[in-house]
């Protein structure tokens, strides 16, 4: 069917069907905003536990792999076995306590604390026990 031209509708009637398109473009427009606004502060470092652990666990056991690998090849290399591999085992451990104590203390810079947590004693804050 074809609208009927200007002159014939009632009056007011095309206003209120425009009011109420905008005011519903408006909404969605709203929605759209806060749907983005929450997918982004996800997205900007929010992680869950899980990724965290995961993340931890990962960086953990790379390193003794990798640390491991070199020293299995090198003792192929050198005829060793299984010495290096043993060796180089140890620094994998010790090289991937590093890297999570470093990615431990990123994220723990990333993240603000939370709102109730006690901090410790503040810099101002004086023994009175002495």
């Amino acid at each position: 069917m074809a609208n009927p031209p200007k002159e014939q509708r009632p009056d007011g009637s095309e206003n209120k069907v425009t009011n109420d398109l905008a005011s519903r473009i408006a909404a969605a427009k709203r929605d759209r905003a806060v749907e983005e606004a929450e997918t982004s502060r996800r997205a900007s470092g929010d992680t869950s536990q899980m990724g965290r652990a995961v993340r931890l666990g990962s960086e953990f056991i790379a390193a003794i792999l990798v640390a491991t690998g070199i020293g299995y090849l090198l003792d192929l290399w050198l005829n060793t076995r299984p010495w290096i591999m043993l060796v180089m085992l140890l620094v994998g451990f010790a090289a991937g306590i590093l890297n999570v104590t470093r990615s431990v203390a990123e994220m723990n810079k990333a993240a603000p604390p939370p709102k109730d947590a006690d901090l410790g004693p503040a810099d101002d804050d004086e023994d009175d026990d002495r």
